[in-house]
């Protein structure tokens, strides 16, 4: 797919709106931060669409790999990219490219609808890949603390969940804000 002269800018700004959410201060349940940056991945993909919805997280974590820390709790770098909660950045890419694809094949549908079918199956998605990555790490031994990290992960797993939840209603608000105020956004 070809990206026009405006998809730069739009991808842009959802990096800037994925980094801005991680300057909310971090909460963590178990070994798992709370990370409104969530927010700004479902949006990505809602918005932007599939292919510049993926675009802009995967030039979100190009500048975490970079060293920048832009993650909640100001982390960034190398490492994160080595850590237990590796899964989750790689479930942020296949959940925005998800979201993108359900709401532009879904047209014919209440964007409102289409949307929140796409956020509960990334919220899926993406705990999948994290909790996959985690529990392969814990049986691998694939890094120091997987162990303590899986097990301190699991019992939080509900009050995460819950509030990836309440993130996803909050962006299907936002969504359909979005397209009363601008229609042409969500033209991908």
């Amino acid at each position: 797919m070809k990206l026009e002269l405006r998809d730069y800018s739009r991808i842009g700004i959802f990096v800037g709106i994925i980094a801005v959410l991680g300057l909310i201060p971090k909460f963590t349940f178990g070994a798992i931060p709370f990370s409104v940056q969530v927010l700004g991945v479902m949006l990505a993909g809602a918005v932007l669409g599939s292919y510049r919805g993926t675009l802009a997280v995967l030039l979100f974590e190009v500048l975490v790999l970079a060293g920048l820390p832009l993650l909640t709790g100001g982390r960034g770098g190398l490492q994160v990219f080595f850590g237990p909660t590796f899964g989750f950045l790689i479930g942020w890419l296949v959940a925005a490219w998800v979201i993108g694809l359900l709401v532009e094949n879904l047209k014919k549908v209440h964007v409102a609808v289409s949307a929140a079918i796409g956020f509960v199956l990334a919220i899926g998605i993406w705990w999948a890949l994290g909790l996959g990555y985690m529990y392969l790490g814990a049986q691998y031994n694939l890094f120091a603390d997987a162990k303590a990290t899986l097990a301190m992960t699991l019992p939080a797993f509900g009050v995460v969940a819950l509030s990836d939840f309440i993130k996803a209603a909050l962006a299907v608000v936002v969504l359909v804000g979005v397209k009363a105020a601008y229609p042409k956004a969500l033209n991908n």
